[in-house]
């Protein structure tokens, strides 16, 4: 009887994550706002021309630490050319958290708060699979979601995270590739009439 209900459940789990729909990239980016207190907020679209990086962190996580402080490189690099990071801190108590964490990081982009369901929405996260932090996701002029990358994946390994965060922004930053032009034809000379 054991068996059978191991099968089952075994069965039921595999038939869920094929359920789970992964996020559709590209698409376009909802005009997503991450709450800076005080009743401010900063809204995605007020981006729109440039290209940005938008991290979900924890205040406590080291790993989400170590991209902040990559994304605070990346920002004074890449300023000039376009490049605008936000981030949004998303634990229960991120809100008492995040001054500390201000202090101790003093990221040079704005930094907020949203709720691990408005994250998620944004993401398109399957409920069903468990999230990992970081979460980064990359918006080009246009606002579209390009590419995004959740804390297990190996983009976001910490051996080559700056590398593979500085590749992904060069690549939404650079301009578009010419289309190739079409060879003209010349024209053959006329023949002379006699």
């Amino acid at each position: 009887m054991r068996f059978f209900r191991a099968i089952t459940a075994l069965t039921l789990l595999f038939i869920a994550i094929a359920c789970a729909r992964a996020a559709v990239l590209p698409r376009p980016s909802p005009d997503f706002a991450i709450n800076l207190g005080q009743g401010k907020q900063v809204r995605i679209s007020q981006y729109k021309g440039k290209t940005v990086v938008v991290a979900f962190i924890l205040t406590y996580c080291s790993h989400c630490q170590k991209v902040i402080g990559v994304l605070s490189k990346v920002q004074k690099e890449y300023s000039a050319r376009g490049l605008q990071v936000l981030a949004s801190a998303t634990e229960d108590m991120a809100a008492a958290a995040l001054p500390g964490f201000l202090r101790q990081f003093d990221p040079p982009f704005p930094v907020g708060i949203n709720t691990t369901n408005e994250f998620v929405a944004y993401m398109q996260h399957p409920t069903m699979l468990q999230l990992y932090m970081p979460g980064l996701v990359f918006i080009d002029k246009d606002g579209l979601i390009q590419a995004q990358y959740e804390g297990r994946d190996l983009f976001l390994e910490e051996t080559s995270v700056e590398k593979n965060i500085r590749a992904e922004v060069e690549k939404m930053l650079a301009p578009p590739a010419a289309e190739p032009k079409k060879p003209r034809m010349k024209k053959a000379p006329a023949k002379k009439s006699n």
